[in-house]
């Protein structure tokens, strides 16, 4: 079945096209058209001027709604993320687990797996942050499951995962050659974070191996005229790097910083948790934030398209360039490549909302589902 989206304001690849229309067969997008050329055959579907854009991907979240994976990992959890997510246009994340035990760890790994024959499309896999961090650099990581890697236990997850493992955030200051050389070979994205590395030790990783940063300004060295820290050359080599914009971790000031400097390298995460009063994370809502117990700033509330609106709102970054750095860009990193964009051949993943940035609809491999 063809069917076309019209009376719409796309958004793709950096700007915004009006009077034109996507056409959707199997799944994928076959073409952007005038509206006077929309095929007779076609289902046509009305989204009353609203925009529609590419999916959103995040590479870094622990949970949503009420689902805690990051440190609670079950199939249950990945599977009440996959509903959450769509409705809130999100078509691709990467459930993330913060430093734990070597148990919680594994169970995730397990249940990752388990998850995959079940999983909906959405769930692309495991972004391990942690155990292999700087305490210096902690934030709310505790210290006792933080160390060193070591190549045994490394090679123990990656073969026990079978290719779940997609992206892991490590201090590279700390890690042997040898180990970041072997991660790297087998495909995960290694992103520096939670380091405490100086300027001249990052010149030397950025790149190579490691080809991203992870959540830019926290837990990390800040700029110093004397020490310039890791930012500085963050901002020398652009890596991909990710950023939580909620004005709370990071100000709105330095997010427009950023983008300045890393133009499109600069993608977002949501970093999100949720509520849990037990295990090794308890995340307690403050409001407009999540803590732990004893006040230390845990992960985000926000959703992918609220941190687009804040982009828009409060950084002076365009509309098209925000859904950038909530497609486009992570699925480049992620290595997604018929992902992030509303073009020809691109899987037909896209997210419809409207001018006070609500979600109208969302659309996964053409299935058009949710409407609010």
């Amino acid at each position: 079945m063809l069917t076309a989206l019209h009376n719409t304001n796309i958004i793709t690849n950096g700007e915004t096209l009006s009077g034109k229309a996507v056409l959707i067969a199997n799944g994928k997008i076959k073409a952007i058209v005038d509206e006077q050329a929309l095929p007779a055959d076609a289902q046509r579907i009305d989204l009353n001027g609203n925009f529609i854009a590419p999916g959103f991907i995040d590479l870094q979240i622990y949970g949503a709604g009420k689902h805690l994976f990051g440190s609670l990992p079950s199939t249950d959890a990945l599977r009440g993320m996959e509903t959450e997510l769509f409705n809130q246009g999100c078509t691709g994340f990467l459930a993330t687990m913060a430093t734990n035990s070597g148990e919680v760890v594994e169970a995730g790994i397990a249940a990752a797996k388990a998850y995959r024959p079940m999983a909906k499309g959405m769930f692309l896999g495991l972004h391990l942050e942690g155990p292999f961090l700087n305490a210096k650099r902690k934030g709310a990581h505790p210290d006792q499951f933080i160390k060193k890697a070591t190549l045994d236990q490394v090679k123990r997850w990656v073969d026990m995962a079978d290719g779940e493992i997609k992206m892991m955030t490590v201090a590279p200051e700390l890690q042997d050659d040898e180990v970041l050389a072997y991660m790297d070979e087998q495909g995960i994205i290694l992103s520096s974070g939670h380091s405490d590395a100086t300027y001249d030790e990052a010149k030397g990783f950025l790149h190579q191996p490691i080809k991203a940063i992870t959540h830019l300004y926290n837990a990390m060295p800040q700029m110093h005229h004397r020490e310039p820290g890791i930012i500085p050359a963050i901002f020398e080599e652009r890596p991909y790097t990710s950023i939580v914009a909620d004005g709370i971790h990071v100000n709105f000031a330095m997010i427009a910083l950023a983008k300045r400097e890393l133009g499109e390298r600069l993608f977002l995460i949501t970093d999100a948790v949720a509520e849990a009063s037990e295990g090794t994370y308890q995340h307690v809502f403050t409001g407009d934030r999540f803590t732990m117990p004893d006040g230390t700033l845990s992960g985000s509330c926000l959703t992918m398209l609220t941190a687009v609106q804040n982009c828009v709102d409060h950084c002076n970054i365009s509309l098209p360039e925000a859904v950038n750095m909530a497609s486009l860009y992570p699925a480049q990193l992620a290595g997604l490549s018929t992902k992030g964009m509303i073009a020809e051949g691109f899987d037909a993943d896209l997210i419809i909302f409207d001018k006070d940035f609500q979600v109208r609809s969302t659309m996964f491999n053409g299935g058009l589902t949710m409407s609010t």
